[in-house]
Order: C-alpha cells, then sequence, then structure tokens
C-alpha cells in the first residue's frame, strides 16, 4: 500500500474545527483530522500506526453516537426482544390487573417502552460523546498539528528544536499535567531518524501507548458521564406509565399516586412500578454501554471492547526489548505478552480501559487496512466545504 502525504492540518485548522457548533459536521471534520494526521506521519515512518491512526477509527465510531444513529431503534428492538417478562413487568401486571386494567404482556412493553422516552437519555449519551470527541482533539490533536509544522520536516535531528516544543506542554501527570504527552512526542522524533524497523516499532507503540494513558485520564469524567446518561426519571415514567396503563381515568391514577407519594406511602404498585423502570434502565444501559464500547476498523472487522481481542502480537511486536515499552506495559497491561483477559469488562473503569486499549495497539499497529481513508472522496470534498456529507458515514 503506497502511502500519500496528505497536507497536514494546521493548529489553525484545529481550533476552528474544535469551534465548529454543529457537533455531527464538527465530529466528522475531526475523523477527516484525524486521518490526514496519521497519513503525514505514516509519509515518514512506514506503515506503522500512530495514535492518530487509530483515533480516526475511535472518531468515525463516536460519530454515530454523536449523530445518535440507529439508537432508538436498537433501543425499542432491546426491549421487543425480550421473549419473557422480568420480575418488574410481572408485578406491574399484577397490580393493574388488580386494578382492572389490561396486563397483557406486549400491552405493558408497549406502555413501558413509550413512558420510559428515551429521548433525553439519547441526547444525554450524544452530548457527552460529543464533548469528549472535542476535548481530546482540541488538545491532542492540536499538539500532532504543532508537531507536524515544526519537527516532522526535519532531515536530522535537532534536540534543541525538540526541546522548545515539550517546553510548550504542561509537566505532571493527566488530567492536568501532560508529561506523557512531553515523553511520547519526544519517541515520535526519534522514531523519524531510526532505520531499524523494530526499533521504530517499539518507539511508535511506546508513544501511542502513552498517549493512550493521557487521554484516557483526561476522558475519565466524560465517559462516566455518557455511561451514566440512560438515568430516567422515576416520577416523569411513572405517570405516562399510569395514563398509558389506565386511559380512560389515567388522569385520576396518576392524581391518585401522585398524592400517595406526598404523603410518603409506597404501595405494591409503587414498588412494581420501580422495578419495571429498573429493568428498562438495565436494558438502556446496556445498549449504551455496547454503542460505546464497539469498534469497527476497516473494511468490516468489529471489535467487542467487553470480549477478548481475537488477534496476533504481529512479529516486530512478539517480544518487546525496548525497556521504557516493557515498563510501561508492566504498568497498563496486567497479562503482558497475552490477550487473554483484554476485554474490559467495565468501560467506566480506566485500569480496564488501559488493559484493553494496550493490546489494541499492539496487535493492530502494522494492519494494513486501518490507513484506508474513513470518507468516500465525494464525502470527504464535502467536508471540506463545511457541508455535511451524504451516504453512509
Amino acid at each position: 500500500m503506497m502511502m500519500t502525504a496528505l497536507p497536514a492540518p494546521t493548529v489553525a485548522d484545529v481550533e476552528r474545527i474544535a469551534r465548529l457548533r454543529d457537533p455531527a459536521l464538527r465530529n466528522l471534520q475531526i475523523t477527516q483530522s484525524y486521518y490526514e494526521l496519521s497519513q503525514v506521519m505514516t509519509a515518514r515512518t512506514g506503515l506503522s500506526a500512530n495514535w492518530c491512526t487509530f483515533a480516526t477509527w475511535a472518531s468515525k465510531q463516536a460519530g454515530q453516537s454523536i449523530r445518535k444513529e440507529d439508537l432508538q431503534r436498537t433501543l425499542e428492538r432491546a426491549l421487543h426482544e425480550i421473549t419473557s417478562p422480568g420480575r418488574g413487568e410481572q408485578d406491574f401486571a399484577s397490580e393493574i390487573q388488580a386494578a382492572g386494567a389490561s396486563g397483557a404482556p406486549g400491552e405493558i412493553r408497549a406502555a413501558a417502552s413509550e413512558a420510559a422516552d428515551y429521548r433525553p437519555a439519547v441526547e444525554r449519551l450524544s452530548q457527552a460523546v460529543g464533548s469528549g470527541n472535542k476535548k481530546v482533539f482540541e488538545e491532542i490533536g492540536r499538539e500532532f498539528a504543532r508537531f507536524y509544522a515544526g519537527l516532522l520536516q526535519d532531515d536530522q535531528p535537532d534536540e534543541a528544536k525538540l526541546g522548545r516544543f515539550c517546553e510548550a506542554l504542561r509537566p505532571g501527570e493527566p488530567p492536568e499535567g501532560q508529561g506523557y504527552l512531553r515523553q511520547a512526542f519526544t519517541r515520535y522524533y526519534r522514531a523519524l531518524f531510526i532505520d531499524d524497523p523494530k526499533v521504530r516499532a517499539e518507539l511508535l507503540l511506546c508513544a501511542n501507548l502513552e498517549i493512550g494513558l493521557h487521554e484516557q485520564t483526561r476522558l475519565q469524567p466524560e465517559i462516566a458521564e455518557a455511561l451514566d446518561s440512560a438515568y430516567l426519571s422515576g416520577t416523569q415514567f411513572a405517570l405516562r406509565l399510569l395514563r398509558a396503563s389506565f386511559p380512560f381515568y389515567g388522569l385520576f391514577a396518576s392524581a391518585g399516586w401522585l398524592a400517595r407519594r406526598l404523603l410518603a406511602r409506597p404501595t405494591a404498585l409503587d414498588r412494581a412500578i420501580q422495578a419495571l423502570l429498573s429493568d428498562l434502565q438495565r436494558a438502556l444501559r446496556h445498549v449504551f454501554t455496547e454503542t460505546m464500547m464497539t469498534i469497527r476498523f476497516p473494511p468490516d472487522r468489529v471489535i467487542m471492547l467487553g470480549d477478548d481481542l481475537r488477534a496476533d502480537f504481529p512479529e516486530r511486536l512478539r517480544q518487546i526489548t525496548d525497556p521504557d515499552l516493557r515498563r510501561l506495559l508492566a504498568q497498563i497491561d496486567p497479562t503482558q505478552d497475552s490477550v487473554g483477559g483484554s476485554g474490559a469488562v467495565d468501560w467506566a473503569n480506566l485500569p480496564d480501559r488501559l488493559h484493553f486499549i494496550a493490546d489494541l495497539f499492539r496487535c493492530f499497529q502494522e494492519t494494513a487496512e486501518l490507513f484506508d481513508a474513513p470518507f468516500t472522496p465525494e464525502q470527504t470534498a464535502a467536508l471540506k466545504a463545511g457541508r455535511m456529507p451524504d451516504g453512509r458515514l
């Protein structure tokens, strides 16, 4: 595969894109910028992924949540695919049957789905993912643009120039410090002048993981917020559910339920409603988690972040010799030299995420398909003109 050196986005480009108010268009331009930044670096280092290579596909995946694509349909399908009623549904059916309403499972499920009103939760997820996408790009994307403008074209190492570049990065650990970025860009710079492909591959992997560690620490609030966005309002859910279940006197049923709530007298119906709401929230969180814990690599590889990776380390990265990389892997990868246990059980858990990312970056660093363009030429042209592209994104 021939690597083409595209024009690199500038710091001004990054800042302009980060200021875009349309989160969907901003995300698409972020994704395209990561691709261009990745290509520029790879034109110097050969077919070995840098952090922007992986960021291209992570940003493209984030775009589905930001644009809210298929989320409502996925939620409705998840509810309807439940073949047997849960405890909450069974209890609620018993209570409303005793009160004279129909307790047929299909009717209850339809009423519960309508009463849940997932739209605010889907909107919260979209906003949290969009905020994280912007936050990472305007910090790390900016530093890649600055690195490329000032250092990438050097044909001989210039430690003084590198020192001035690093001085602009804050010392210390994330979330406030940028010490890992200093280390990473130092390794990227040195990789430009290394002829040994194994040494260069290990330098790049170490740099990728250092940026990944910084990025994931910085993103912790947005990731937690996205997963917590599955919250549904208990009071609003109960009122809508009662009105749907008692269509002829729903207002009276709702008023009576509110009165009991004000008097702090929970009934069996209250407990059944709460159990049903808990069932729905679990389903909602499951869908949100699956949405966030999936990444697609070209041409059609779907990777579930909660499952152990089904991939091998490339030959150059099977045995790690770089001492700094070995130390970093010892810090973030509890199953070194194996993809066993790499699945992230809880994506809100930072060590779980870092373990998965360590193996993901290592396994796919030399996968040629990762360097494919994320959009068609027609879609790219629309993005360059500031328009939303047509077609599947």
